[in-house]
């Protein structure tokens, strides 16, 4: 009978030792999380990964150990959500463009709104999450929210008004192909890898894109002139598996919450700054020359493109999404952090 007893508590003992899982490590003193991104380590997502692997290791004062894993090592672009969820990764960086219908309403925040920089966009994003709660991310848990610069026009030429860009053939995304058919450009979409390629071949003679790439792909040497036009940006989250968070002891999630809002707004300084940095350095390698569209002519270019914003708000409400509300929390919210966070 005592050996039956023993056996049981044996057994018992196992099975609890089992279903612990992560949590074993907090009590051994460490608790290790993998963090998958896709880009290359170079780029301003996993920059943004780094910062926020050493913050929080040094903020839990070494209880947290974070292994990141860029270049799409562990999780590519398309599958990183799902990946998440599943538990690959604890924690991975995604893009809602990258798989349309999926974050219907969040998409509202990539139309042409024209966002001054990214802080501000950045700024905007977050409070609109923290509103709203979206149904999309409800299987995760997000801990920062970012987004690129927003897309303006490298050429051969200058362009300085809609008339220079009649016809012109400019390198795109599948999102800038409808603004730029808008303005009157002729959109050339293809990867982001092809496009040093195509300019030199003359394919394209100019790219619509963020201007950091002017220096980290050198398109500076084939695209002399640069026309600031504020359209089109892509926004990222952070996300969490949801069992690795509830897992987590309260003062490591206490640290990641309080994280969220600095590190998004971080995110969006330093990819200010590295906008910056690459102009100036196109300027004085290239003689590169930036161009600021006249009031009236900034103003023209996003009448033309508006009515993507309303066909969006049209098709979003007929899903039963708040999109309207939405559009107009953006744009407020919008005049608020231009005031706060004024372009470098």
């Amino acid at each position: 009978m005592k050996r039956n007893h023993f056996f049981v508590l044996a057994i018992s003992f196992l099975f609890f030792l089992l279903t612990i899982g992560n949590l074993s490590r907090v009590w051994a003193g460490s608790i290790i999380l993998t963090y998958a991104n896709f880009p290359p380590a170079p780029t301003f997502p996993c920059v943004q990964m780094e910062r926020w692997a050493k913050e929080l290791e040094k903020r839990s004062n070494g209880l947290v150990t974070v292994k990141t894993f860029p270049g799409s090592t562990l999780l590519g672009a398309k599958n990183m959500l799902d990946g998440v969820i599943s538990g690959v990764a604890d924690i991975g960086c995604i893009v809602f463009a990258y798989q349309p219908g999926r974050f219907p309403l969040l998409e509202g925040m990539d139309l042409p709104i024209g966002f001054p920089n990214s802080t501000v966009a950045n700024a905007v994003l977050f409070k609109l999450f923290k509103k709203y709660h979206p149904k999309s991310l409800s299987k995760v848990k997000v801990i920062a929210l970012f987004t690129a610069p927003g897309a303006d026009i490298m050429s051969e030429k200058p362009i300085t008004c809609l008339k220079d860009l009649k016809g012109y053939e400019l390198r795109c995304t599948g999102a800038g192909v409808p603004v730029l058919k808008l303005l009157g450009a002729t959109a050339v979409a293809m990867p982001q890898s092809e496009t040093p390629e195509a300019l030199q071949k003359g394919v394209v003679k100019g790219v619509f894109s963020t201007m950091d790439i002017l220096k980290d792909m050198n398109i500076a040497e084939f695209c002399r002139y640069g026309t600031i036009c504020h359209m089109q940006t892509t926004s990222f989250a952070v996300v969490m598996n949801l069992n690795t968070w509830n897992k987590l002891p309260v003062k490591v999630k206490k640290i990641i919450n309080d994280l969220a809002w600095e590190h998004s707004i971080w995110t969006g300084k330093y990819e200010d700054r590295h906008v910056k940095e690459a102009i100036d350095w196109a300027k004085k390698k290239y003689h590169f020359k930036l161009i600021k569209l006249s009031p009236a002519e900034y103003k023209l270019w996003h009448k033309r493109v508006h009515v993507l914003i309303e066909h969006w708000i049209e098709k979003s409400e007929k899903k039963g999404l708040p999109a309207k509300e939405f559009i107009e929390d953006l744009y407020r919210l919008k005049a608020k952090y231009e005031k706060l966070y004024p372009s470098i």
